[in-house]
């Protein structure tokens, strides 16, 4: 009898051990998917806002590119473009896309970053749906790269540019698609890369080809054909151009020259409408952000 109930004992104070020492893990709600959202889109931004030098960094390159090189191409390859427009104007929508390319997929590839150092596994354990941390991380992103193409719009009065409240509501509208859309490519590649080396060359194979394709330095009339072909899979150029019809509508150009130099994107001689190019990056981003989600799915 005193075994039994020795044991009866041994067993009820276990139960109760594992009464206390039970953890309460809450369900999934759609509630804290979009708290969980939320806190990831924050976090993005207090990252951005705390590393000054990453902000001073990214604007150089466009910097350099809208003054320096713009000035010193401005002899030669301003000598085809309309009176009243300089080649600074010209490339000033492209320098924007250039500001929102490079911040947007630098944002992304911080995924790689919180796996080496073990934060994206406690994140992906966490009692949330993976999706809201994806769309949380391309809406962080999406929000940081338009920061940074803010300050570049700010210096839209040195290139002639007017500040047109229109216009820059037109303008931050694009570029918010834009990053958005480059964020989301740039997290479905980094969900699956594990070392920032990898992320990084991959990153600059990337970059400059699509900047280059997207007809930010050139008008994409009168290209040669194989070259015309390429540029109709970058998806800058469907931004590039709508941008620069929009910069175009608010400056004093003479009448048919907008036209002549941002012909646009064009399919067997049918010039795709701007609507249509921003509803192409938008089907783009939101194939991107799906990728993005399914990719984190596998990751474990």
């Amino acid at each position: 009898m005193t075994a039994v109930a020795t044991a009866h004992v041994t067993e009820d104070a276990t139960q109760d051990i594992a009464e206390l020492i039970r953890v309460s893990v809450p369900q999934r709600s759609l509630g804290r998917d979009l708290r969980a959202t939320s806190i990831v889109w924050r976090r993005e931004l207090l990252r951005f806002q705390a590393d000054r030098l990453r902000i001073i960094s990214s604007l150089i390159q466009p910097v350099l590119f809208l003054l320096v090189l713009g000035t010193g191409l401005s002899r030669l390859a301003g000598r085809g473009l309309p009176p009243g427009l300089s080649f600074n104007t010209f490339i000033y929508p492209g320098v924007l896309c250039m500001s929102v390319l490079f911040t947007s997929l630098f944002s992304a590839g911080s995924i790689v970053w919180d796996r080496e150092f073990g934060f994206l596994r406690e994140m992906l354990v966490a009692p949330v749906s993976r999706s809201a941390l994806v769309i949380g991380k391309c809406l962080g992103g999406a929000t940081v790269a338009t920061v940074q193409g803010l300050v570049i719009l700010a210096l839209a009065g040195l290139v002639n540019v007017p500040y047109n409240p229109l216009l820059f509501l037109t303008v931050i509208g694009e570029l918010l698609l834009l990053s958005f859309t480059l964020t989301a490519f740039g997290v479905a590649l980094a969900a699956r890369i594990s070392q920032m080396q990898a992320f990084m060359a991959l990153n600059q194979m990337l970059v400059m080809p699509l900047f280059f394709l997207s007809g930010a330095l050139y008008p994409l009339g009168g290209l040669p054909r194989w070259l015309a072909i390429v540029t109709r899979f970058d998806p800058l150029s469907y931004i590039v151009d709508p941008m620069r019809h929009a910069v175009f509508s608010h400056l004093s150009l003479p009448p048919g020259a907008s036209a002549s130099i941002a012909q646009g994107i064009s399919w067997d001689g049918w010039v795709v409408p701007d609507g249509l190019s921003l509803g192409i990056v938008a089907v783009i981003g939101i194939a991107m952000l799906f990728l993005a989600i399914a990719q984190f799915r596998k990751t474990e």
